[in-house]
């Protein structure tokens, strides 16, 4: 494969200017390499955070030594004028983003598009996001997926406890944002106790009822055919004595991040235990095609009480250190 950028310029570079990306600096000094072999050429458009957690100069050196080359993409040039690439991977949003991306698929079909832009946009409404995984209605002899019980809200927030009482939902109930657009606020949570809080919350949102799961969730990375399971720490079991005790909303910024991590932590076995394998291979490869995804991770709770009765509760595309925790 070539390169048909030149990256004569990163012959002087300054090391006292701001460090440089692969795709400025690395590839000119790799091109003579490169015509010795063939490199699978990754062009990548992503945000700043993104390559930052993404893009670590260990997982850039593992990658060239597996032919595997990492250029970014110009958003200040046509995408079609850059490459030639094998795959483009992104993680950007904006229509205009999308349309680029839509036409330089129907122009370059040869290239692999690391996800589809309307297939990620599916996963950004909580509405839509676990619809897949309903219509599944997966049982197998090792286990069964469904999605907790949920509801939307789109406005007015003093209809919520009507609403709530007429679909039948039994507190206590997770709130989360409508949007899942990767940002802070997007992760955020609230679990509403009572019904006369229900008017603390803010629409638009997703209210699901929330299931005692021994306070652990299995977040599950799917790249391609390869799956890896973590566990996190999530929210805490609420009892009956509980439930009738305490009243209000309790807000959190963000569970079942890395640092949640429950991996070495002395957990009940019948907490610890991941679901089966086949489970996972078998949901993975059914939500692959349904969702026209690659890149992905489910949070997953096992119901406490219970060995094999399973519910999706969030997708999320392209998540944190992905590779890293897919083993890949």
């Amino acid at each position: 494969m070539r390169l048909e950028e030149e990256f004569s310029h990163c012959d002087n570079y300054d090391e006292e200017e701001e460090p440089k990306t692969m795709s400025q600096c690395s590839i000119g000094a790799l091109q003579q390499q490169q015509q010795q072999q063939n490199f699978v050429v990754v062009g990548y458009a992503l945000t700043s955070k993104k390559i930052k957690s993404f893009l670590q100069p260990k997982f850039e050196g593992l990658a060239r030594n597996k032919g595997i080359l990492f250029v970014a993409i110009d958003q200040n040039r046509p995408l079609s004028d850059q490459g030639p690439f094998d795959i483009v991977l992104h993680k950007l949003t904006g229509k205009e983003w999308r349309q680029i991306l839509e036409d330089y698929r129907q122009t370059h079909p040869e290239v692999t598009v690391l996800d589809p832009p309307d297939a990620i946009q599916h996963l950004h409404n909580r509405q839509s996001m676990l619809q897949c995984v309903a219509d599944m209605n997966l049982s197998t002899s090792y286990g069964r997926v469904g999605v907790p019980r949920q509801l939307v809200i789109k406005k007015d927030a003093s209809s919520i406890a009507d609403a709530v009482d007429k679909a039948g939902l039994i507190l206590p109930l997770v709130a989360k944002p409508l949007v899942a657009d990767g940002s802070a606020k997007s992760h955020e949570l609230s679990l509403a106790y009572d019904q006369y809080s229900l008017q603390k919350l803010e629409p638009p949102l997703v209210l699901q009822e929330f299931v005692n799961h021994g306070g652990v969730l299995f977040k599950v990375y799917i790249v391609g055919e390869a799956i890896k399971v973590v566990r996190r720490f999530s929210l805490p079991d609420v009892t009956k004595r509980e439930l009738s005790k305490v009243t209000g909303v309790f807000r959190f910024p963000r569970v079942s991040c890395a640092a949640a991590s429950a991996d070495d932590a002395d957990l009940d076995p019948s907490v610890a235990e991941l679901p089966p394998r086949p489970l996972l291979e078998r949901l993975a490869k059914e939500l692959r095609w349904r969702l026209g995804l690659r890149l992905f991770n489910l949070d997953i709770i096992r119901e406490h009480g219970t060995r094999d009765h399973f519910y999706v509760i969030d997708i999320n595309y392209f998540p944190g250190k992905v590779w890293e925790n897919a083993g890949v």
